[in-house]
């Protein structure tokens, strides 16, 4: 019963939440450019492996959780804070692909 008339009034009132848009291709290419780009100084079989799933990803989802993959490799080569602030910097660009909520910094 409160859902129905949570539901009624929320259209209403039109709170609707925005769902985000569905990820064009060239979307999804700056995503795994900026993605690849976060750790194109790293070398090694790794890189090439996390390099290879980027380009089978098929949304930014999928692209979403290799992030982790690509911190290890940074932190890695570089430290921690480097690769903090490089994987916080690709925010932006899954922004409007996916639901805000998924959407964090490390």
């Amino acid at each position: 019963m409160i859902r129905s008339i949570s539901r009624i009034i929320g259209r209403t009132l039109g709170t609707r939440k925005a769902r985000p848009r569905r990820a064009s291709l060239k979307d999804m290419a700056s995503i795994r450019r900026a993605l690849i780009g976060s750790f194109d100084d790293c070398e090694g079989e790794s890189a090439q492996r996390l390099c290879q799933r980027i380009e089978t990803a098929r949304t930014p989802q999928e692209l979403w959780l290799l992030r982790n993959d690509a911190y290890q490799i940074i932190a890695q080569r570089h430290d921690q804070a480097v690769a903090t602030e490089r994987i916080n910097g690709l925010i932006p660009t899954f922004q409007g692909c996916m639901d805000p909520r998924q959407i964090g910094p490390v």
